[in-house]
């Protein structure tokens, strides 16, 4: 049994929280509304940016206190850029609560954002960018999002690039920071053995006159059409996304989207994985994907395997789209993959912060907190021939954009 109590103060804030007594513990998020989405081509990267700055030290504490004034008391500390928002969250045993509550809150509205400390910071992000630059399983899904959302800022990489990262400074950090992390939209979320009128308190107390509520307005994702990218690196194998835009957050033919998108690729029984995995024996990756935003998603298959293989995989992976196209799914089929979807829907359910992280979700993109139990009466209502009235206007070849990265080796391209 759980507990869901929601607040709008004054100012704009929403405290939302979910009271499980079953649990000793508590996950505390503090939701803005700001991410890559929201920045320039010159500016880039600088939410990400000032997400790593408010760690090192703030007008009370030291980067070494705010650790250990969490780590003494068991708790721990994270946050997290996405496109669209960034979140600094806390956990720990239930009677620290307002403990973290105070250290998170300091480190996002009074962090120092000192050059000193920027420069050093640089460097650690550098080389979070030549790990995500040297490792194309990751490095193909931000080209992939550049090339579908090309003209838009949903294409923008949440790291940045080395030229900003390099160029920014306190000015620009603090000028940032006031705009989107002072002003803007806020949501409180906590989820575990929590009291809703003491995070109320709490937020009452710290945030009412340090944060100027302003409704956040974004340009929708402009319309693009197929284009194809090729990378040469040095590496062995190839990887490449086959892929396209298509519908958000704010579309309700995203759900049958989504049991599309697990029938085609997630999961071991799913039909690529069997078809070009299991079948012939070319591929260790192949899986579908839908990244979804408030008003698109990427939407695609991934896969990686030898030179020689690629168009072989290319052409199983159209077969199999145009097998959805043509064949009506079986209510068997159907059946497995709704299981599949709720199973996992469930068992995330486990994990407090995973419950806060949903609860956040279903207010930025719904307003309103869904109940897990709506959901799965969606995906339950779900028929056959919405799958295929979802197959017949998403998996048109024609629309697809295709990235692939491989080697620049030619010896080894022309031996393939």
């Amino acid at each position: 049994m759980s507990n869901n109590r929601i607040t709008k103060l004054p100012n704009g804030i929403k405290i939302i929280t979910e009271h499980i007594p079953y649990v000793k513990s508590f996950s505390l998020g503090f939701w803005f509304n700001s991410g890559a989405r929201d920045e320039t081509v010159d500016n880039n990267g600088i939410s990400h940016f000032i997400e790593h700055m408010v760690f090192k030290g703030t007008k009370k504490r030291s980067a070494k206190r705010i650790s250990e004034e969490i780590e003494s008391v068991g708790g721990y500390l994270n946050a997290f850029t996405s496109k669209e928002h960034t979140c600094f969250y806390g956990r720990g045993l239930a009677q620290n609560i307002g403990k973290t509550f105070n250290v998170v809150s300091d480190m996002v509205l009074n962090p120092l954002l000192r050059d000193k400390d920027i420069v050093k910071e640089a460097s650690v992000v550098l080389d979070e960018l030549n790990d995500i630059n040297d490792n194309p399983e990751e490095l193909i899904f931000d080209k992939f999002e550049e090339l579908i959302f090309n003209g838009s800022s949903l294409g923008l990489p949440i790291i940045g690039t080395e030229r900003n990262i390099t160029r920014f400074n306190s000015e620009l950090l603090h000028k940032f920071h006031q705009e989107k992390f002072l002003t803007g939209e806020l949501l409180v979320v906590a989820s575990g053995l929590v009291n809703h009128d003491e995070i109320v308190k709490l937020t009452e107390n710290i945030f009412v006159d340090n944060f100027k509520y302003s409704p956040q307005t974004r340009k929708t994702s402009e319309e693009n059409f197929a284009s194809n990218l090729i990378i040469e690196k040095e590496i062995q194998q190839v990887h490449c996304i086959i892929g396209r835009k298509t519908y958000g957050f704010d579309n309700p033919q995203r759900f049958p989207l989504v049991l599309l998108s697990n029938a085609l690729g997630e999961g071991s029984s799913s039909r690529l994985f069997q078809a070009v995995r299991e079948k012939r024996g070319i591929t260790y990756q192949i899986n579908s994907f839908l990244n979804s935003f408030s008003d698109a998603s990427a939407f695609g298959v991934y896969f990686s395997t030898n030179e020689k293989h690629v168009d072989k995989v290319v052409s199983i992976i159209a077969k199999e789209f145009q097998k959805f196209r043509d064949v009506k799914i079986s209510e068997r089929e159907l059946k497995r993959v709704k299981e599949y979807v709720k199973g996992g829907l469930i068992l995330s359910l486990e994990n407090t912060t995973n419950r806060m992280i949903r609860i956040a979700h279903s207010f930025l993109y719904f307003d309103k907190f869904i109940p897990i139990e709506e959901i799965i009466q969606r995906i339950d209502a779900i028929s056959p021939e919405q799958i295929s009235e979802i197959a017949n206007e998403v998996l048109d070849s024609s629309l697809f954009s295709k990235v692939l990265i491989k080697s620049n080796n030619k010896k080894l391209n022309k031996a393939a």
